[in-house]
């Protein structure tokens, strides 16, 4: 039995329809009832200021595209933050001027709350309460200006307090808080004239469940209004209409710099997703892009970097790409540390990382020593870790928002390496591939690994799928290559192996000697000596729980 001491009307404990749809027919259509006295048992007065905007636009529906929209609120900030540091100097000279006890007022920031990034597109002022005969003959517009944009006119609006306080917290706030002024008839709001219409299409939505603006800027002030007013569903709705418009990089990129209380809404995150998703279906491929992706700010970069589906060479690449971004963004050594132990670094998959390469961020400047060594000492243990734990490490973190232990689809195929000097220069390299990668390289494909490195040269494996030696059909390939090209030349004995599922353990498939040049490679067209269809077959010998198990076991001959 439900609680008979509920509040029907609190919207902290009103059951929500987690599918809530505006059109549902079980919400109720108050339309009628919008501004009706008869309907209505207070009077909403706004009071609409002036503002700082040059041409004082008086809303933003005016705007033609997001690209106006978004030039339009970053003029509104600054002008905003100007206004604010010439209040607190004058209020710092002379206190006094401005008594405190008159329309209470949410603009005024706290010190807390001044680097809020909202505060240009604060509510003014929330409710007029004359406290007392005395105080209520001191609370004309000349005590309260305080160098303040001046009120250019006013509206008034006949509203139901139940049906406000059913849809918005901050309503029902003001009307139930237990203090003098929420017994008031009329109250005040106070707003910039740019929010005049987007605050009218919110209060209408309240009412009816639905908007009559379609466009994208409209739609984005009507948001950033129900966030202030905290009208949950109405964020809901302009999130929904938003996904369904057409993305474009430039949205994309404004909706995920909108305000970061828009941004941490539930309501909101339908939209966040979308744009992040649309950046890295648009730029996974960011070589291809890479003039373009330079120019991208932190929250596009972060979209980008955070996809499984990234198409780069290692994540050796990714990391070198962090780095040339946040230098190029970022040029005081304070402000990209910041950044990249803040937002960055935790997009850098550095457990996928070669090596060579973490033992270069160690050295690295750009990061702080410690944490460089904590993400570098994960990374080494995520390595050693037997495959089994490997896979359980990033079963676990996909469900988490860090996906640093999950790995992409790299160009480049990451490989295990064991490295031994003497009693000669020797290493064991370890290359997994899956079988669905392995059906990918069918009719003539090829899969490299990533580069690892024997007597300061870089080496490489590629599988592939080519014909026999008689061109009769096709089978799997394992080739061992040399990176750099030149004059540079000397010896090596190799041997390949592969694991098999009668013991699971490796079985040498082929070994001999090669005399390396830059650029040159040797290996076996056909490894396992049956054609393509057995190897690939549901019985096969060599998937063990659907992987193949390679390695390469590489020795200097002097």
């Amino acid at each position: 039995m439900k609680d008979q001491n509920l509040d029907l009307f609190d919207p902290r404990t009103a059951v929500m329809d987690p599918e809530y749809s505006p059109t549902h027919t079980g919400e109720p259509d108050f339309a009628f009832a919008f501004d009706d006295v008869n309907f209505s048992d207070r009077i909403l007065r706004i009071e609409i200021l002036g503002d700082s905007i040059a041409g004082g636009s008086s809303s933003n529906g005016g705007c033609s595209s997001l690209a106006d929209w978004a030039r339009n609120r970053k003029r509104r900030r600054e002008d905003f933050r100007k206004e604010n540091d010439m209040y607190h100097s004058f209020a710092a000279l002379d206190i006094t001027a401005c008594p405190e006890d008159q329309i209470i007022c949410c603009n005024q920031i706290d010190s807390e709350d001044a680097d809020n990034e909202n505060q240009d597109e604060a509510v003014v002022a929330m409710i007029e309460e004359p406290n007392s005969g005395d105080e209520a003959a001191n609370s004309d517009d000349s005590t309260w200006n305080c160098d303040s944009p001046r009120v250019m006119r006013v509206k008034t609006l006949n509203i139901s307090s139940p049906i406000l306080a059913a849809k918005s917290p901050f309503f029902y706030k003001l009307f139930s808080n237990g203090m003098r002024e929420s017994e008031q008839r009329q109250v005040t709001l106070r707003i910039n004239a740019s929010e005049e219409a987007a605050l009218t299409e919110l209060l209408k939505f309240m009412y009816r469940n639905m908007l009559t603006t379609n466009t994208a800027p409209g739609l984005l002030d009507v948001l950033m209004a129900a966030d202030k007013f905290e009208v949950a569903s109405c964020m809901k709705y302009c999130s929904r209409l938003l996904c369904n418009l057409p993305m474009t990089p430039e949205s994309a990129l404004l909706y995920l710099e909108l305000p970061s209380s828009v941004l941490m809404a539930d309501a909101v995150r339908p939209l966040t997703d979308a744009a992040k998703q649309f950046l890295a279906a648009r730029y996974k491929d960011i070589t291809k892009f890479q003039e373009e992706v330079m120019k991208l700010p932190l929250a596009g970069i972060e979209a980008i970097l955070s996809s499984d589906d990234l198409q780069v060479a290692s994540e050796d690449a990714v990391y070198d790409f962090v780095l040339k971004w946040t230098r190029a963004h970022y040029p005081l050594i304070e402000e990209r540390r910041e950044i990249l132990s803040s937002r960055l670094g935790r997009c850098i998959r550095f457990p996928f990382m070669s090596c060579r390469k973490l033992r270069k961020v160690l050295t690295c400047n750009d990061f702080e020593h410690e944490f460089a060594s904590k993400l570098v000492l994960e990374a080494l243990f995520f390595k050693a870790e037997a495959p089994h734990r490997q896979r359980t490490q990033a079963a676990e973190e996909s469900a988490s928002t860090s996906r640093r232990f999950v790995e992409r689809a790299y160009k480049y195929r990451p490989v295990k390496v064991v490295e031994f000097e003497l009693p000669r220069q020797q290493c064991i390299v370890y290359l997994d591939l899956k079988r669905e990668e392995c059906a990918n390289l069918f009719p003539s494909g090829r899969v490299y690994s990533q580069a690892f490195h024997l007597g300061g040269q870089g080496f490489f494996l590629s599988a592939h799928c080519n014909m026999d030696q008689q061109s009769s059909f096709h089978c799997f390939g394992l080739f061992l290559g040399m990176q750099e090209k030149g004059s540079v030349s000397f010896t090596v004995d190799y041997e390949f192996a592969a694991r098999t599922t009668l013991a699971e353990e490796y079985v040498s498939k082929y070994k001999g000697n090669y005399t390396f040049t830059g650029g040159k490679a040797v290996g076996y067209r056909n490894l396992f000596a049956i054609p393509w269809t057995s190897f690939m077959a549901e019985d096969s010998l060599y998937f063990i729980k659907g992987v193949l198990h390679l390695r390469a076991e590489l020795t200097i001959r002097h």
